[in-house]
C-alpha cells in the first residue's frame, strides 16, 4: 500500500507547478471580485463532488468502500454549509451563488470526478485521496491563513478552507482499506495511479483558473 501511494506521489511530483493564485492571495493581491469568483466556483464544485461521492457509495455499497464514500459525501455537505459563511462575508447568498456562471476549466476537476464516479474503480478515488491529501490540505490551510491575515476574514468565514485543510485519520484509514480491497478484487493499480495524477492536475487547473487575468504578485 505504502509503495503504491509513493508511486502515485512520484507521478504527481513530476507535474507539480507553483500555485500562482495562492501566491497572489498571500500577497494580498487578489481583488475582492476574485474572492467572490472563488466562492461561486467552489459552490458548483463542492455540490458536484457531493453527488459524485454519493454515486460512488451507491456503486460500491459494501464496506470499506461504501463507508468511505458515504463519509466523503457527508463531508462535502458540511463543506458546502461552511462555504455559505465565506460567501456571506462578501455579501453573497445562495441565490447569487446559484446564479454564478462558472469558468469551464475551473470545473474540469468535478467533471473528471463525476466521470470516475460513473466508470472508475473504487480504489481509484481512494488512492487519489491518499496521494493528494498532504498537498491539498496544505493549500487549503494557506488559503485560510491568507484570508485571515491579508483580507480580515473571521475564523468562522474561513471554516470551509479549514475543513479541507485537515483530513481525519479515520477517513485515511478507510481509504487505505478501500484501495486494498479493490486491488484484491482485481482492480488495476495503474488505473488508480493515473486517477491520482489526474486529480492533482485538475486541482491545479482550478487554482490556475482563479489567477487568470491577474497581475503577478
Amino acid at each position: 500500500m505504502a509503495q503504491l501511494v509513493e508511486r502515485a506521489q512520484a507521478e504527481i511530483s513530476k507535474q507539480a507547478e507553483g500555485n500562482r493564485f495562492l501566491d497572489l492571495l498571500e500577497n494580498g493581491a487578489a481583488p475582492a471580485e476574485r474572492l467572490r469568483r472563488l466562492a461561486g466556483e467552489l459552490y458548483r464544485l463542492v455540490g458536484s463532488d457531493r453527488r459524485s461521492f454519493a454515486l460512488l457509495a451507491s456503486r460500491f455499497a459494501e464496506p470499506p468502500a461504501g463507508d468511505l464514500f458515504l463519509a466523503m459525501a457527508e463531508g462535502e455537505a458540511q463543506a458546502l454549509r461552511l462555504l455559505l459563511d465565506f460567501a456571506a462575508a462578501m455579501g453573497l447568498g445562495e441565490p447569487e451563488l446559484r446564479a454564478y456562471e462558472p469558468r469551464p476549466l475551473a470545473q474540469a476537476y468535478p467533471a473528471y470526478l463525476t466521470q470516475t464516479a460513473l466508470f472508475g474503480a473504487s480504489s481509484a478515488v481512494a488512492l487519489a485521496l491518499l496521494a493528494n491529501v498532504t498537498e491539498s490540505g496544505a493549500t487549503y490551510a494557506r488559503v485560510a491563513d491568507a484570508l485571515r491575515s491579508r483580507y480580515g476574514f473571521s475564523e468562522n468565514a474561513v471554516g470551509h478552507f479549514r475543513f479541507f485543510a485537515e483530513t481525519p485519520q479515520s477517513l485515511l484509514d478507510a481509504a487505505e482499506a478501500t484501495v486494498a480491497a479493490g486491488l484484491a478484487l482485481g482492480e488495476n493499480p495503474d488505473d488508480a495511479v493515473r486517477t491520482a495524477r489526474m486529480v492533482s492536475a485538475y486541482e491545479a487547473a482550478f487554482w490556475a483558473t482563479m489567477a487568470e487575468g491577474l497581475d503577478e504578485a
